[in-house]
């Protein structure tokens, strides 16, 4: 007798996860003294709970559950406009998977890695935000109102702070969790700002009366959609971390315990992404066409400016965070070209078949990014909890010592470089797909934009792949660097298995594109009112094509086996010749020289200088060298140097505009007069003003 997973109510199912949440906070909480029984229970329920949300969304995705979804009231409404209701449509689905994926894969890995933490940390407590975090990031995509909305982001922001500020004792990581919360309530305010001007032109609170907002002429047509529109860009914005609002993220990302980092990296900054596509695609109606130019701009900038900006780096958290800035500015590549093909008015045709093919790039961009970036941060986790340090140029040889880690690292490399046959390459096709199939759509000079957007979205594939040969390379090979990196360890069992989780996410999303493909067909369809899954697929499902006739095709399980097949070329001359002939083993070269050293391989810093040269009109670089020598210059004792590139947002951009409101608190001291009176005609003025706006 088999189990029907259609009668099976997803809904249901994630509640059971969202249960299984709160359960693994409480327990890490109360047994918050006994480190070992806390993380076992905390992300053993937190475990359970990312599988049981997995399989609901997939549920609610692929039963078509979500043409009807019904709306969930979760707890009575305690005063008015604040219902507490949720709804598992499918745009909430899609990033309700990516919530509980991440978080299932995490929950595995966090088991073993939170014991780096016994005897120095409160386990409990982490494990106690950790599960508040997920819980409340649940809530975001499932939210049916502003209101529950706001509360649940605002638990997701407090709980991500606390968690990146977990090993407080750092003046580092005190830094980046203030400059974390500043910028959060920054992007909050943004968003509830844009929520007030939709409840006044709908009257409403829900999500439906937002979307009813689509239909309404006179809201197409005001200044307040332009308004909204500007305003959530800049909320989530923050959130989701594009240029120039990243700053917070290079600084959070580091420091924050390496499970937190995968999913901050991963989930929490497509939480900015879910806000862009529900309030751009779901709520503001016909976009116009400068809508798409400034999200594409934008896209196309975080994206080239991201990877530059990583190549510089030799912390390898920090560089991972950078990457995660150009991967944001690929998924709004691919939003803001679907915003520019569903523009229609007197002088431009809608195209809703473009729009759905660049919103699924950038939504398969999104799952993408969230599994291979979370593989990556999980294996760099697992690097700096055997050598304790996060810093490349001490790393090196890791690959014997740590094969597993390698390789999981090496599967998320590839993935990350958009090389086929893996996942990334995927969402970077179709990005490609909708962006050159999209200059014959217009005949106005805007046309301009999609081949340029093309052309800067390979040179962010080429130098992303030249990042991660630095990164791996200067990782996992050579020699080590440091007595660390030599006594090095292979992480632990469940480590290994929370990557492994995602491996196989990556190399399944890569090899079966069209299996996925049929799961976004409810989002386009509320999207853009569109299913086009079919359309994209040839060859019984094992070629992936573009959309229009002239578009290219691709085979990713065709590559995979082709270069199986290859590799077999090898083996065979192998086994005729190999066999017959006999086996030396020798020294590498080593020029000359008594012996290869550590002292001889290649830096991080000597990797990346020949970028940092051809744009160093970016990165304004500067270097120290220092000498110590006897007798003479000539006969050099020790070599010291130190290079250094600036990063122009924050030090042309944050730090005046900070100089600048320290000087504004200065003067405004003087209205704290200490004068009864003299409040009192504040809040007399400050009636008048509101008496005054309101007539």
């Amino acid at each position: 007798m088999g189990i029907s997973f259609t009668n099976i109510d997803p809904t249901s199912l994630l509640l059971l996860a969202m249960l299984g949440y709160v359960i693994g906070s409480v327990s890490g909480l109360v047994f918050c003294r006994y480190e070992k029984v806390a993380n076992f229970l905390s992300f053993g329920f937190a475990t359970v709970g990312g599988a049981c949300g997995t399989v609901a969304c997939v549920l609610s995705l692929a039963t078509g559950a979500t043409a009807a979804p019904t709306q969930v009231l979760l707890l009575p409404p305690l005063i008015p406009y604040v219902q507490f209701t949720m709804r598992m449509d499918a745009l909430g689905s899609f990033f309700g998977l990516i919530v509980s994926l991440l978080g299932f894969a995490l929950s595995l890995y966090s088991l073993g890695y939170a014991r780096g933490f016994f005897g120095r940390k409160n386990v409990g407590v982490l494990g106690m935000f950790f599960n508040l975090m997920l819980l409340a990031t649940t809530l975001v995509v499932m939210a049916d109102n502003a209101f529950f909305f706001l509360m649940a982001w605002e638990v997701m922001a407090l709980t991500a702070y606390c968690l990146v500020s977990f090993e407080h004792e750092k003046s580092e990581t005190r830094r980046a969790g203030v400059l974390y919360f500043v910028m959060s309530h920054i992007g909050t305010g943004c968003i509830m700002l844009g929520f007030l001007l939709l409840f006044q032109a709908s009257g409403d609170y829900g999500f439906a009366g937002f979307h009813a907002l689509t239909e309404n002429a006179d809201w197409l047509a005001s200044g307040s959609r332009n308004a909204a529109f500007l305003l959530f860009l800049i909320g989530f914005g923050i959130k989701a971390g594009i240029v120039p609002l990243h700053t917070w993220l290079p600084a959070a990302h580091p420091v924050a315990p390496s499970n937190v980092s995968a999913f901050m990296s991963g989930v929490l900054i497509k939480m900015g992404i879910y806000g862009m596509a529900r309030v751009f695609f779901y709520f503001l109606g016909n976009p116009p066409m400068w809508w798409g130019v400034t999200v594409l701009t934008i896209g196309t900038v975080s994206a080239v400016l991201g990877v530059l900006y990583a190549l510089m780096q030799h912390d390898l958290k920090r560089l991972l965070a950078y990457h995660s800035i150009e991967n944001i500015g690929i998924i709004l590549m691919g939003f803001g070209t679907s915003l520019m093909f569903l523009h229609h008015d007197e002088l431009h045709v809608s195209h809703p078949l473009l729009a759905s093919l660049a919103l699924i790039a950038g939504l398969y961009h999104t799952i993408n990014h969230a599994v291979f970036k979370g593989l990556l941060f999980l294996g760099a986790g697992a690097v700096l909890h055997a050598t304790h340090t996060r810093d490349m140029e001490h790393m090196g040889g890791l690959a014997k010592r740590m094969p597993q880690t390698a390789f999981c690292f090496l599967i998320g490399a590839v993935a990350i470089s958009a090389l086929p046959p893996l996942n990334g390459f995927v969402s970077e096709w179709l990005t490609y797909q909708s962006l050159l199939q999209g200059f014959g759509t217009t005949d106005s000079l805007l046309r301009l934009m999609f081949p340029i957007g093309g052309a800067l979205l390979a040179l962010t594939g080429a130098l992303a792949a030249a990042c991660f040969v630095k990164a791996f390379g200067i990782t996992f090979l050579a020699q080590p660097r440091s007595e660390a990196a030599a006594k090095a360890h292979e992480a632990s069992f469940t480590m290994l298995l929370g990557q492994g989780v995602l491996v196989a996410a990556c190399v399944f999303l890569g090899l079966f594109p069209t299996v996925f493909l049929k799961v976004l067909d409810p989002l386009t369809q509320q999207l853009t009112g569109l299913q086009i899954s079919q359309q994209l697929t040839m060859a019984n499902g094992l070629v992936l094509s573009g959309v229009n006739q002239g578009g290219g095709t691709v085979s990713t399980l065709g590559i995979a086996l082709f270069g199986i097949g290859l590799l077999s070329i090898p083996l065979v001359l192998w086994l005729v010749f190999g066999l017959k002939t006999k086996t030396r083993i020798a020294p590498t070269w080593d020029c000359g020289l008594q012996g290869l050293t550590p002292r001889m391989e290649y830096t991080a810093t000597g990797f990346s200088k020949p970028i940092r040269m051809i744009f160093k009109a970016l990165f304004r670089p500067r270097r120290e060298v220092q000498r110590d020598y006897d007798f003479s210059p000539y006969f050099t004792t020790t070599l010291r140097f130190e290079a250094h590139v600036e990063e122009v947002f924050e030090t042309r951009i944050y730090r005046p505009l900070h100089r600048w409101v320290l000087w504004a608190s200065r003067r405004m001291r003087a209205l704290q007069a200490g004068s009864l009176q003299a409040y009192l005609i504040y809040i007399f003025i400050t009636l008048l003003l509101l008496l005054i706006f309101a007539l």
